[in-house]
């Protein structure tokens, strides 16, 4: 079950109404329908750590194209995470905005700012909804981490190392690509035919 503070991310990310000329290149490839030529000519970035669906929405975008949200195009999405888990997503996020957003920052004053404003928001949201004493810790750790791993994503510069793979894509304990368990069925590679 996702925590009480990501529900309110996905509120203001995916409203009742239907956006049908988004002005941002948000989108989530959970539930996405792209022209089949668009794919061909610009398949997603799986170089980036993460916020591929935005690069490539970012990048129709600055060819003219549209991009819309549909309401009723639902999804169930729920994150079961640790705070090391957000602390982790955020920070491979942090990581690829970066890439995606040159132009963009995250600084100390940032992360103060948003967390805090972002747990007050939260505290408010679920004392109204009368939930707020069972969602007072992880509204507290989910933002912070949030903020947190964001800061610490801008902070990397450079490639994804194997080491950064291995933080990033497998759990404590699991096979790293140094001792990889042989696979079946080979992953799906986009340029090829």
């Amino acid at each position: 079950m996702s925590k009480f503070s990501e529900h309110q991310i996905f509120q203001q990310w995916f409203p009742e109404a239907d956006v049908p000329r988004q002005p941002s290149p948000f989108c989530n490839n959970a539930n996405a329908a792209i022209r089949r030529s668009l794919w061909e000519e610009h398949p997603y970035d799986e170089t980036l750590t993460g916020l591929e669906d935005v690069a490539w929405a970012k990048w129709a975008q600055s060819r003219g194209w549209e991009v819309a949200y549909a309401s009723k195009a639902e999804i169930i999405h729920a994150h079961n995470e640790t705070s090391n888990d957000v602390l982790n997503r955020y920070k491979r996020e942090g990581m690829a905005f970066k890439q995606i957003f040159p132009e963009s920052h995250f600084n100390v004053y940032d992360f103060v700012r948003l967390t805090t404003t972002n747990i007050l928001s939260d505290f408010w949201h679920a004392a109204h909804e009368r939930v707020l004493l069972r969602n007072l810790a992880s509204i507290f750790w989910f933002r912070t981490m949030q903020f947190w791993g964001t800061y610490q994503g801008y902070r990397i510069s450079g490639p994804l190392t194997a080491h950064l793979r291995q933080t990033f894509y497998y759990p404590r304990g699991a096979n790293s690509e140094g001792d990889a368990v042989e696979r079946e069925m080979q992953p799906i590679r986009y340029e090829q035919k």
